[in-house]
């Protein structure tokens, strides 16, 4: 049976691994370098919390509130994100690989660096966030909401992008090597330096078709 932890548990470097701290108050908390791996977080509120460098790895966040929470290079590997809100959250250089963010609130997330390769970013909103260079390799982003987001240096090798909206988002330099892009919105996307091969998926006369079409007569 998962332990509740008492309020002296929670502090900086705690050992709080397969704790039960469903819809627990954690609004504004210290627990940076804390071991929450596996811990049940459900419908916890995090807002404005410090869990940075800690390790969250298959931890159910599940419906928590993570506003603004600083989750600098935490390891949130095969955590459940589903339907959490992270808007405003710090995830730089966080490791998401594998983690469920389906339905997910990002918006205005920072994620410079983080890598999510083969997360489940599905229905996600990531409005207006920050993904300079992060690690997308394989992530599955179907009917994502990625408008005016910061990509720029990303790599998105094999990403699943059909039926994103990719309006006005920034992917300079992108790496779309394999991605599937069918159906997505591109309007106004900044697209230049992108990196593209023939198993880019994408439609007929759409505008990254344009595009390639475009570079490859010069």
């Amino acid at each position: 049976m998962r332990r509740k932890p008492s309020k002296d548990e929670i502090k900086p470097g705690a050992n709080l691994r397969g704790a039960d701290l469903r819809q627990a108050n954690l609004q504004g908390a210290d627990l940076s370098r804390a071991n929450l791996t596996v811990a049940n977080l459900t419908v916890a509120d995090l807002r404005k919390a410090d869990l940075s460098r800690a390790n969250l790895m298959g931890a159910n966040l599940r419906l928590a509130n993570l506003r603004e929470a600083n989750l600098r290079l935490a390891n949130l590997r095969e955590a459940n994100l589903r339907e959490a809100n992270l808007s405003g959250v710090y995830l730089q250089g966080a490791n998401l690989q594998g983690a469920d963010l389906r339905g997910a609130d990002l918006r205005e997330a920072n994620l410079t660096g983080a890598d999510l390769e083969g997360a489940d970013l599905r229905q996600a909103n990531l409005s207006g966030a920050y993904l300079r260079g992060a690690d997308l390799r394989q992530a599955n982003l179907y009917g994502a909401y990625l408008r005016g987001a910061d990509l720029q240096g990303a790599d998105l090798r094999g990403a699943n992008l059909s039926r994103a909206n990719l309006s006005g988002a920034f992917l300079t330099g992108t790496n779309l090597q394999g991605a599937d892009l069918q159906g997505a919105d591109l309007q106004g996307a900044d697209l230049r330096n992108i990196s593209y091969d023939n198993k880019t998926k994408y439609n007929e006369g759409s505008l990254l078709d344009i595009y390639i079409k475009q570079n490859q007569s010069k």
